[in-house]
This record gives structure tokens, sequence and C-alpha cells, in this order.
């Protein structure tokens, strides 16, 4: 897999992070696709820790995050761990439809120094928020990287 580069712009700190951030999504989708469901429910680690996992994780993470405690929205946040019917291309689109959901709040939001409606510990804004979704799917896009290398050789980003 050839290595893809972060995007470079100059532009304001609400599209830097929501910039930054898209490319780490990106660049997890990227580690899956192509492997078949057996394939993405392996985990060739002791944690038990799989690349549909970390799809559903992340799914999960934004929807906490952006659409319950920041934005208070009354939603049902999914389950992450995956379920015996779960197929990688349905938790990849689910995930894809959460990024429209919560990149819209977050345009719509009219400060980053906004702070959450539903705050689960100390008062956060949603400069953290963001910052922390951006940190989390990286963190994770790099667990896929080796994910994938331990069950199939693929490298890059």
């Amino acid at each position: 897999m050839p290595d893809q580069k972060p995007p470079r712009l100059a532009a304001g700190e609400l599209e830097t992070l929501l910039a930054l951030m898209q490319y780490q999504r990106d660049s997890l989708v990227r580690k899956v696709a192509g492997l078949d469901d057996a394939a993405a429910r392996r985990s060739p680690v002791d944690s038990g820790t799989s690349l549909l996992w970390l799809i559903k994780h992340m799914a999960s993470a934004e929807i906490t995050w952006m659409l319950r405690r920041f934005a208070g929205q009354d939603v049902v946040v999914p389950d992450d761990t995956p379920q015996p019917g779960d197929t990688l291309d349905a938790a990849i689109q689910f995930y894809r439809a959460t990024w429209e959901r919560v990149d819209g709040v977050a345009f719509k939001a009219v400060s980053l120094d906004e702070p959450c409606r539903q705050p689960d510990g100390p008062p956060v804004n949603l400069r953290w928020v963001l910052a922390h979704l951006l940190e989390e799917t990286a963190r994770h896009a790099g667990h896929a990287d080796i994910l994938g290398e331990l069950i199939d050789g693929r490298t890059g980003r």
C-alpha cells in the first residue's frame, strides 16, 4: 500500500483539525480495505483487538464525543463489540455515515471554545473534543497498521 501524505493547508483551526481527522479516518479505512470478514475479525494480539473492532470503536467514539457529549443529542451509542452478523463493509459504511453527522455538528458550532452540553467529567470544549478524536483516530490507525501487517503483511499508511 503506497503511503498517503497528510494534507497541508493554511486554513482556520476548525478546518485544520477536521482535515487532519479526515486524513486519519481515511487511513484507518484504507488499512482494512479489501479484507474479508474473517480477517477483519482476527486478532493476532493477546488483547483481542481486531480491525473490525477498531472501525466499530471509532464510530462509537465519534458518536459519544460529538453527538452525545458535545451536541447533547439523545442518540444511541452503538456497541463496538463485533457481533456474529457484523460485516466489515457494514461497519465501514456506518463509520463513514458517522463522519457526515459529526462534521455537520462541528461546522455548525459557534466557536471552538463552545463547551460540551453533556460533559462526562471535567468540562471540555469543542477544540478539546476534536483534538481528542484526532489523537484517538491516529492512535487506532497505528494499531491498524500493526494488525494489518500481522494478518496479511500489508504496510503503509
